[in-house]
């Protein structure tokens, strides 16, 4: 019996001698029985039938406390085996089951989080959580699923429309496999796999020409070329061109076509083409080379460079720099083409002129803007890092990945510590004959740049 409950006995016996010394409620183990004639002052009857109120005090108390005390070594008992953490070493585990450390990928719990507690919970608090989980805030998480949900009703999935959308987020965030999410979530791996096809596929086809746009509007392009400009003092700039391999696990391929494949950094990858913003936001998605191709040869191969070259995208904001007329334009490394809407540096160690160097230091100062935003992009979506989706679902898992990168930036969410790839190292990129009319123009502008430049930051 618990030392508590007799102590508590104890003193509920010197309660009842207190108030009532006539009658006893123990009788002395070593006392002789009484007499048969009279009823026994421990017996019941004469407990109950006593003119004294003292003994149902006692019998009352003494039940609630015999109660309290059955129940709490109970409680005790469960909690008393010890953890996997403070097991003695032959200790036997404890029978009863832990819960599953990977309980948030149920359906159950994850009905629970969204809609029992979500609005209880801080929104600070909230938020960090759904961030841990899904790599994006909650109210970026209901837009995501709102934008998402008539395509993936219209499907006849089995599953809800926002578990799904988590389910896939998880797994961009984490990289997780489709085998650990199957199995964390009791699904069939083939069904993870299609859910997660499903849904990267509607972002990097319906969501895509809604939160990745090239800024033509007035507004838009003033805003961007102004935020450039208060960064590298260089006028004009509407964005910052870079590729990045991305790496995909478990490639098998011919010989030939596995060359094709190995990135300058020596793994297997397909090449990201990306254009951003002042800030990190993406207005151009390319992915259509494999990782072992040149960023010069992946911009020639894009709709962009096509749509530059044929004058489709014309901005409206020109300007004048001795007497040059300056159309919005693209900054890039010496691994792009010097063109007329691609200014690139004049040299890559710093050989060129006072005012060629100072333009080269800006240029590059732009462009670390477009480093930044792909650091970001495979820092939020774990996924990139080491891709574990088929090649043929490579690109739209990158692009998707890149849309929900826009939606982070655009609702300004907290940036994670970057993750950056090594800095550049490849050769200066040749002028195709077909760009000799671009080239020439662009290089007269690029020296009317760096002497503009120069003048006004000397004349401080």
């Amino acid at each position: 019996m618990d030392e508590t409950f007799l102590l508590m006995l104890s003193n509920l016996l010197h309660l009842h001698n207190s108030l009532d010394p006539t009658t006893s409620l123990l009788s002395p183990a070593s006392s002789s029985p009484p007499p048969t004639s009279s009823p026994s002052p421990s017996s019941p009857s004469s407990l109950l039938s006593s003119s004294s109120p003292a003994p149902l005090l006692f019998f009352t108390l003494a039940s609630l406390l015999s109660f309290l005390a059955t129940s709490s070594s109970k409680k005790g008992s469960k909690n008393s085996s010890p953890s996997s953490e403070n097991r003695e070493p032959n200790s036997s585990p404890s029978p009863s089951p832990s819960p599953s450390s990977s309980s948030h990928f149920s359906i159950s719990a994850f009905r629970a989080l969204s809609t029992d507690h979500i609005w209880t919970m801080d929104a600070q608090i909230r938020d960090a959580r759904w961030r841990s989980l899904y790599g994006l805030s909650y109210p970026v998480f209901t837009t995501v699923v709102e934008k998402l949900k008539p395509f993936i009703t219209a499907s006849n999935l089995s599953l809800p429309s926002d578990y799904a959308v988590a389910m896939v987020l998880s797994r961009l965030s984490h990289g997780y496999s489709a085998k650990t999410i199957a199995s964390r979530s009791s699904l069939d791996p083939y069904l993870v796999s299609k859910i997660t096809n499903m849904v990267t596929r509607l972002l990097a086809t319906k969501l895509y020409p809604e939160f990745i746009k090239i800024p033509v509007s007035r507004r838009r392009l003033i805003e961007t070329t102004q935020g450039f400009e208060e960064l590298t003092s260089l006028p004009n700039i509407c964005g910052a061109i870079d590729g990045s391999p991305m790496k995909v696990r478990g490639l098998k391929l011919d010989r030939n076509l596995m060359n094709c494949y190995k990135s300058k950094y020596g793994y297997d990858s397909v090449l990201l083409q990306v254009v951003a913003d002042h800030r990190k936001i993406f207005w151009d998605v390319c992915v259509k080379a494999p990782g072992g191709a040149d960023d010069a040869t992946h911009f020639r191969d894009s709709l962009l460079y096509n749509r530059l070259t044929s004058g489709d995208i014309v901005w409206d904001k020109m300007i004048n720099v001795r007497g040059h007329h300056v159309r919005p334009y693209i900054v890039g490394d010496w691994c792009y083409p010097l063109l007329s809407f691609l200014m690139t540096p004049f040299s890559p160690d710093g050989a060129g002129t006072p005012a060629q160097n100072l333009f080269d230091g800006m240029l590059m100062k732009g462009r670390s803007v477009v480093v930044d935003a792909i650091g970001l992009l495979k820092t939020r979506w774990r996924i990139l890092q080491d891709l574990n989706v088929g090649l043929n679902h490579a690109p739209q898992t990158i692009v998707a990945c890149c849309v929900l990168h826009n939606l982070c930036q655009i609702a300004r969410e907290p940036e994670p510590e970057i993750r950056k790839d090594p800095d550049e190292n490849g050769a200066l990129a040749r002028v195709l004959e077909s760009e000799k009319q671009f080239y020439y123009f662009g290089e007269s502008l690029r020296q009317a740049l760096a002497d503009d430049l120069h003048q006004r930051l000397s004349s401080r």
